[in-house]
């Protein structure tokens, strides 16, 4: 993995990332910070699963490579993400691939530390699993959304996804940078259907997409109309 060692001045954390990094660094032994550049790779799919990762900041990438060879983007996990936990329920192997799409700092906690620690702290377990929570009725919604809408309609639920709404309860209208290869994946369509959704979208003005993608409230739309 490539650290990053380039100087620059670090964004300042948000208080719950400062206590969940107090936390998850308290144990004595069996935790790293990783920082890493974009496209580094966390950790390849068939490598031994030992640690849970935690996103303190900077976004990742799982993807999942068939028999035959064929890729699929399965998530995109942000700042305040764990990933790597199948380790906790006896997975000995990984079974996708985790890679970097920015600049990362991420922490690593071996297997037995994370144990040890959600054993101990229940202010962590709790956080812990209200995070994988809410990741699993994502992954419903997102089944749900994969065998009835369309891919326009996916589309724009990913967009909006990407921006926190329904987290924060509102837009966050800067859209980490994915390229349309990646949104393709997600949504399971092709690059060029990707390609002429975003220039309609951005021709009904719900998005700005000039190098920068912004996202309107107004692609709501999209996603509760009948």
């Amino acid at each position: 993995m490539a650290a990053d060692a380039t100087p620059r001045a670090r964004p300042r954390r948000p208080a719950r990332s400062l206590h969940m990094r107090k936390t998850l660094l308290a144990a004595d032994a069996g935790q790293s910070t990783l920082a890493l550049l974009p496209g580094a790779n966390v950790f390849r799919q068939g490598d031994g699963a030992d640690a849970v990762f935690y996103i303190e900041r900077g976004e990742v990438q799982i993807n999942v490579t068939s028999k035959q060879g064929k890729s699929a983007i399965v998530a995109l996990q942000k700042a305040g993400a764990f990933f790597g936990e199948g380790c906790l329920t006896g997975q000995r192997l990984r079974v996708a691939s985790a890679t970097t799409m920015a600049p990362s700092t991420l922490i690593k906690v071996e297997k037995s530390s994370m144990t040890q620690l959600l054993r101990e702290d229940r202010g962590l377990a709790a956080a812990f699993i209200a995070y994988l929570l809410t990741r699993n009725s994502r992954v419903e919604q997102d089944l749900v959304d994969q065998m009835f809408n369309s891919s326009e309609r996916r589309l724009a639920r990913l967009l909006l996804l990407l921006t926190n709404f329904g987290e924060s309860g509102h837009l966050e209208t800067v859209v980490p940078k994915v390229s349309q290869d990646v949104l393709a994946g997600l949504v399971g369509t092709t690059r060029s259907r990707i390609n002429h959704f975003m220039n309609k979208f951005r021709r009904l003005g719900y998005i700005d997409y000039n190098g920068t993608l912004k996202v309107h409230a107004s692609l709501l739309n999209m996603v509760v109309q009948d």
